[in-house]
């Protein structure tokens, strides 16, 4: 019996001695909210009203940088500008604050109010000739200019025009690669499959030697109608280039105004039609 007895207090003591340690206090730990997921407010694209209220963009158009005798054509004389009063004129616009912009800069500031650089100017060429590269780009890397080189496709790799090595070039040293259809052809004429020989392919084709997307065309001569714009649209271009006619009420995004800088002009007159052409919106 007193073994019982002896075996149960010993039993009792250990379990109250058990429950009697001291417990671990683990100390809570505060649940921290994960910070909300900031949503930036999403843009909203600007109307034709508003794109055409906005003061415009100067763009200039080069073609030939080449000399000409005092006998050359009326025509050839608009269309080509000697080297030595290309290079005056990059020099000029330097020195007069001008910063070059491309046409995703262009584009943002027409449709979403992005802000540009004072100054803003931009300068294009078409029909993709070799002098563009080989001393049009030339000069305008020495003030840290960039252009928009507008590339009829037919003319690739022939005598006197750029090979598309020079063309990739231009395109991986920040320059901008645009189509300017197969073979010049004025879009208002197109009927059928010209769409798809002037617009699609031309712009595949320049996108597989840039390895980059193309999304602006310059209409030849300048020439366009209101016939051509949705195919255009259809093509996956966002912006097309005409001269110095009006733009369309519709899609100004379409009709984007240039001048051709002529041969005949001097420097001085040169910064005097940008200023008389681009002083305000229509």
């Amino acid at each position: 019996m007193k073994n019982i007895l002896y075996s149960v207090f010993i039993g009792l003591f250990l379990l109250v001695g058990c429950q009697s340690e001291t417990r671990k206090i683990v100390p809570e730990v505060p649940l921290v909210a994960a910070p909300a997921k900031i949503i930036a407010p999403k843009k909203v694209a600007a109307d034709a009203a508003t794109i055409l209220s906005k003061k415009e963009v100067p763009i200039l158009c080069y073609h030939n940088i080449r000399d000409f005798s005092a006998s050359a054509s009326g025509n050839v004389k608009v269309y080509t500008v000697k080297p030595p009063a290309f290079a005056e004129q990059m020099k000029t616009l330097a020195d007069a604050g001008y910063h070059t912009i491309l046409p995703e800069q262009l584009y943002n500031y027409l449709v979403f109010d992005d802000p540009l650089p004072e100054k803003p100017i931009m300068i294009t060429f078409d029909d993709t000739r070799e002098e563009q590269f080989s001393i049009g780009a030339a000069e305008m890397k020495k003030y840290g200019f960039k252009g928009v080189f507008f590339i009829m496709t037919v003319s690739i790799n022939r005598p006197g025009y750029m090979s598309k090595e020079q063309i990739k070039s231009l395109s991986d040293d920040g320059h901008v690669i645009g189509a300017h259809t197969w073979d010049h052809h004025m879009v208002t004429k197109y009927t059928g499959d010209d769409w798809n020989t002037q617009l699609v392919k031309p712009k595949a084709k320049l996108e597989e030697i840039i390895g980059k997307p193309v999304p602006d065309f310059a209409y030849p001569f300048g020439l366009w109608n209101t016939d051509a714009i949705p195919e255009i649209k259809k093509s996956d271009y966002k912006m097309a280039y005409i001269l110095s006619t009006k733009r369309d009420p519709v899609d100004p995004l379409y009709t984007i105004r240039r001048i051709i800088v002529s041969g005949t002009w001097s420097t001085e007159g040169t910064i005097k039609a940008i200023n008389s052409s681009f002083t305000k919106a229509e």
